[in-house]
């Protein structure tokens, strides 16, 4: 019996070393396959959890649904790889102090990443208060106030969308090529009066003044003012040939009105930014009021394989009712972004990823967009180096973690809809 006995533990511990081979021959597997000249692929398990922190009230909510369905169709790409990775999501309410709130939820609820928030003046505390103290990696799709980018964050506050200094620029050259120059030219202004607002003065201002033009009125207003008849009316003075409006569009709505009653107010003179291109701003404003109205907005490069596969993705996910919108290819790309510094740092520890995610979206390295994320996953784990190219274009994050390359939309509203008429890359802006 003790031969036997022998002989079976010792089966037992040939069938036991076989079964922890075999168990872990997946990530052996990608390990020796993940590099690029390999052309494998890889997978991981990470138990990431990304939040969302999207403004579904408020001043931005135009933009809050879109968001959250963008975040959706990233966890449904980064699942197809590590179906450990979750999310969830709190509504900021365009808000500081809600914000913040939310952004407390999210951490206590164990999130390691943030997406978001949208606004500037959200943003901001939400990374002062929150992302910093709390050692958060925090990567704003859509805050492109310059103030953003001189905060003392320990690499932990990032962006996909890119700052105020290339926006501001690419107005200015828009409006200029629309008048046929800016010598002798007047553009008056209206703006809300926080860090979005005032900062997008202050950039298109030098840009406008830098190509030879003037400014003639510029008002900042309360975006908490219950009447902006008195604005509307210095913001149409002196006839000037272009006017630009720095807003977003819960204020708007009462801001255009007062614009329309002063009788001197034509929207095919009026500019805005990414703030107001908002597909549901016709209806939040009128038709009328925007009729003609243009702007620029950061976008996504159009005809790559990359926006076309983004665009069916999100076109057949759920709710199919919420259409595409400013800064969806930008929340998409945090959240995807979110992820592969997960797995480039072996961690989900937010100071760990925020240390690497810089190198991640930018050069050198091997290219990968989101249809790639798993030969991405494979090329991190083999040690290799990568650039992620995302919808939104190359993003290619500065060492501030600001975006310094994609596209600036430039858009009108004809019909009660918002179109796309021209694309502006980032190094020809102005900047």
């Amino acid at each position: 019996m003790s031969r036997i006995r022998l002989i079976l533990c010792a089966l037992f511990v040939v069938a036991l070393t076989v079964g922890i081979a075999a168990c872990g021959s997946d990530s052996s597997s990608s390990s020796s396959t993940s590099g690029g000249d390999t052309g494998g692929s890889g997978s991981s398990d990470t138990g990431l959890k990304i939040g969302g922190l999207f403004p579904q009230t408020g001043d931005l909510s135009d933009f809050g649904p879109s968001g959250s369905k963008s975040l959706d169709v990233a966890l449904s790409e980064i699942n197809k790889v590590d179906p450990s990775v979750t999310s969830t999501t709190e509504d900021d309410q365009t808000s500081d102090q809600a914000g913040v709130a939310g952004a407390r939820k999210l951490v206590a609820d164990g999130v390691s990443c943030i997406d978001g928030a949208y606004a500037s003046s959200v943003s901001i505390p939400v990374a002062r208060s929150v992302s910093i103290r709390e050692g958060v990696l925090q990567i704003s799709p859509a805050s492109t106030s310059d103030e953003i980018t001189g905060l003392e964050d320990n690499g932990l506050m990032n962006r996909t969308a890119p700052p105020d200094s290339f926006q501001g620029p690419a107005l200015a050259n828009a409006i200029s090529k629309d008048l046929g120059g800016a010598d002798g030219k007047t553009v008056n202004i209206g703006a809300r009066n926080d860090a979005y607002g005032t900062g997008l003065v202050d950039t298109f201002s030098q840009a406008w003044e830098a190509l030879g033009g003037t400014v003639g009125q510029s008002v900042v207003y309360d975006p908490e003012a219950a009447s902006y008849d008195a604005e509307a009316q210095k913001i149409v003075s002196g006839s000037p040939d272009a006017i630009a409006i720095f807003d977003f569009p819960e204020t708007f709505a009462k801001v255009g009105p007062a614009l329309a009653r002063t009788g001197n107010y034509d929207p095919s003179i009026v500019w805005g930014t990414d703030g107001l291109a908002s597909s549901s701003l016709p209806k939040t404003v009128g038709a009328d009021t925007v009729e003609g109205f243009r702007g620029t907005a950061p976008g996504a490069p159009k005809g790559t394989s990359t926006a076309d596969a983004f665009d069916k993705a999100y076109t057949a996910a759920d709710p199919t009712d919420v259409e595409r919108n400013t800064f969806d290819a930008q929340t998409f790309d945090a959240a995807i972004l979110c992820y592969l510094s997960a797995v480039a740092a072996d961690s989900t520890d937010g100071q760990d990823m925020a240390d690497v995610v810089r190198d991640v979206s930018a050069p050198p390295g091997d290219k990968f967009d989101f249809t790639q994320l798993s030969d991405a996953v494979a090329a991190l784990q083999n040690g290799d180096d990568i650039d992620y190219e995302g919808v939104s274009g190359p993003i290619d994050m500065d060492e501030n973690g600001d975006a310094t390359a994609g596209v600036y939309d430039v858009y009108e509203y004809k019909g009660g809809k918002l179109n796309i008429v021209d694309q502006v890359p980032l190094d020809s802006s102005g900047q």
